[in-house]
């Protein structure tokens, strides 16, 4: 699978931004080109925001952050990039001009994307001298946490340049999905523009107001779609009988004259006050900022949930999500230094919406989920990877014990290290314990016998030498330290 090396983007605002972000923190070096003013400020916010979402998405070891250097010319830019993103404003004219510029510039293998909602490439590519590398690439509102990017190719894009594409944002955790034929808008943005033009009659004829129209989508038929989709969740709705059934139940009322489709509506100052009015007024105060960061924190919760769907294989986004997890614990490797005086540091993380239960503080069986991972970690560390799970080996944990000591809170960050009490051919007894990363005060401890097993024959076994001697090895480091606080107590044991 081929990496992007070097990015550059053309443009920096909200799109262009994200675009940043994603190949930053995937440790992709990026150079900018944007001649705004602000340029610096709204690309740092962008940043600040991503940064703040990832320590709540995983745990995984992300690589080192990419190199961001604003440049003062596209061709300075440019030069060395291997994915050139084009964000700038979405007119025809600018866009075509800024293309055929960066295609004169660029090296001869760099791809180039354009993050266009609905212009055709095969008219942005027409003053290219090497138009088979120019194709859409149009990603979706934060570019650094939804991971879907539509690719799109004009009449002279190459078919190789739409498959180097799609092989590119895998390592940085986005999915492109090749849309056949390139027509207006898209897919995506097809299906945003019909909803949208029904919502703002609903507004203009006094239905509803906006915050209304926002709680019927978030409170019913969006929550399907964000796991599902809609021909999928209708599917289901057409019971036993599938699809089929469905279409033939519901199909005819497609022919009702139920909506405005094919009816623009007139924005006119007044339409366009009663919006602005009612938005102000469901926004209650909240600036552009705190609303980007309530989003990122529910997207966060959302792909967090769908990781752990479908039997904990992940289901859609959290599938893609689970994979890029994957991908980062496997470059992380297993060959980890460690500092034999003291526990090995390995998890780091940030309290997500997702973990917080009724009481405001982390749910107990985040506990668990923390000290499962600390275990995995050191697991990976002493070479059992998703390899040698796949090759049916690995330890089992057969029994806990976990002591709450303090409160996680929302947005808290914490760290959890581990010690190695003793190891045998089959055993490995650790002790885990969880930080409050600012204040080092101990929130939670965890005790746990894990056992080596052939998982095909459902036994424990002896785990091979190069396994044991890595654990040892640790173990033996581990024995000079001081038993920590905690460990062999039972439930209810008075100090």
């Amino acid at each position: 699978m081929t990496k992007i090396s070097k990015a550059a983007c053309i443009g920096g605002g909200v799109i262009g931004g994200g675009w940043i972000a994603r190949f930053l923190l995937a440790g992709i070096d990026v150079d900018v080109f944007d001649p705004h003013p602000e340029a610096g400020r709204i690309v740092g916010e962008v940043i600040a925001n991503a940064e703040k979402a990832y320590s709540m998405l995983t745990g995984a070891p992300l690589p080192p952050r990419g190199r961001l250097t604003f440049c003062e010319t596209l061709g300075e830019a440019v030069a060395g990039a291997d994915w050139i993103q084009e964000s700038v404003p979405e007119r025809l004219d600018l866009k075509r001009g800024v293309l055929t510029e960066i295609d004169a510039a660029a090296h001869q293998d760099a791809l180039i994307g354009s993050s266009t909602s609905g212009l055709l490439p095969t008219d942005l590519q027409r003053d290219m001298r090497h138009p088979e590398r120019l194709f859409v690439a149009h990603p979706y509102n934060p570019v650094y946490l939804l991971p879907l990017v539509e690719i799109v190719g004009g009449e002279k894009t190459s078919a190789a340049t739409i498959q180097t594409a799609i092989e590119r944002l895998a390592p940085i955790g986005m999915k492109g999905v090749h849309i056949a034929k390139e027509i207006e808008a898209f897919v995506g943005d097809r299906l945003l523009e019909a909803l949208w033009r029904e919502a703002l009659w609903l507004i203009h004829d006094d239905i509803c107001t906006v915050e209304t129209l926002d709680d019927v989508i978030r409170y019913s038929f969006g929550l399907r779609w964000a796991q599902m989709g809609l021909f999928q969740t209708y599917r289901i709705a057409g019971g036993e009988a599938g699809m089929r059934h469905f279409l033939a139940q519901f199909g005819p009322c497609l022919a009702w004259p139920w909506t405005k489709l094919t009816d623009v509506v007139d924005l006119d100052d007044a339409l366009i006050e009663k919006i602005g009015r009612q938005s102000d007024e469901q926004a209650a105060g909240l600036s552009i900022r705190e609303l980007e960061r309530i989003r990122d924190e529910n997207l966060v919760g959302i792909l967090q949930a769908l990781k752990g769907g479908h039997g904990g294989k992940g289901w859609g986004a959290g599938k893609l999500l689970k994979d890029f997890e994957q991908s980062l614990w496997a470059g992380a490797g297993g060959t980890a230094s460690f500092d034999p005086t003291k526990p090995l540091r390995l998890v780091d993380a940030k309290v997500s919406p997702a973990w917080v239960d009724y009481n405001g503080h982390m749910t107990e069986h985040r506990y668990l989920q923390l000290f499962g991972d600390t275990s995995d970690a050191l697991l990976r560390l002493i070479g059992v990877d998703l390899a040698y799970v796949e090759a049916g080996y690995s330890y089992y944990t057969v029994e806990s014990h976990i002591r709450h000591l303090g409160e996680a809170k929302l947005g808290q960050a914490i760290h959890s290290t581990c010690q190695i009490l003793s190891v045998d051919e089959k055993r490995l007894h650790v002790f885990h314990t969880l930080y409050d990363t600012a204040t080092r005060e101990a929130l939670a401890t965890g005790e746990h016998m894990l056992l080596h097993v052939d998982s095909k024959a459902g036994k424990a076994v002896a785990a091979p030498a190069a396994v044991l001697g890595k654990a040892m090895a640790i173990a033996a480091a581990h024995a000079k330290l001081a038993a920590p606080d905690g460990t062999g107590r039972h439930v209810g044991q008075k100090r």
